[in-house]
């Protein structure tokens, strides 16, 4: 078996649940900053808890872990493609957005969220952005 072909489609598995969450769970925030009933501020808190800690985080991991495993496979000389350190640093953007995400899903673990849902409409799309950026600079490898 390839193993180049094996590491590319876990990572464009795990990519594509990592993108999922990232898109979502501002989604719930919207709702959960929204809503003032106790019963369903609890339902949220569970669903945002287990998105991000059994969903999203194992899947960046699995993103990172099987991304840098392809690099291994070409070769390291190509961290010097311009297009490759542009995704790398897209990547890394995307990272500190999902742990973002974690301090807002504490906040509102502990009743402290004070952002409005208009807040996290607008930061739904900054996974949005950058994944057409990332799509962009993989397929046209324009540099």
């Amino acid at each position: 078996m390839n193993s180049y072909l094996l590491f590319k489609s876990i990572h464009l598995i795990a990519v594509i649940s990592w993108m999922a969450g990232l898109l979502y769970l501002p989604r719930i925030f919207v709702y959960h900053s929204e809503n003032n009933n106790e019963i369903v501020t609890s339902v949220f808190k569970t669903m945002e808890r287990k998105l991000f800690y059994y969903i999203m985080t194992p899947a960046m991991v699995l993103s990172w872990l099987f991304g840098l495993l392809l690099i291994s496979k070409v070769g390291f000389d190509q961290l010097g493609a311009l297009w490759l350190q542009l995704k790398l640093i897209f990547v890394v953007i995307l990272t500190f957005y999902h742990f973002y995400l974690g301090a807002l899903l504490n906040k509102f673990k502990f009743d402290e969220n004070n952002k409005s849902s208009k807040f996290y409409r607008y930061i739904n799309e900054i996974p949005t952005l950058l994944l057409i950026l990332i799509i962009f600079v993989v397929i046209f490898k324009p540099i």
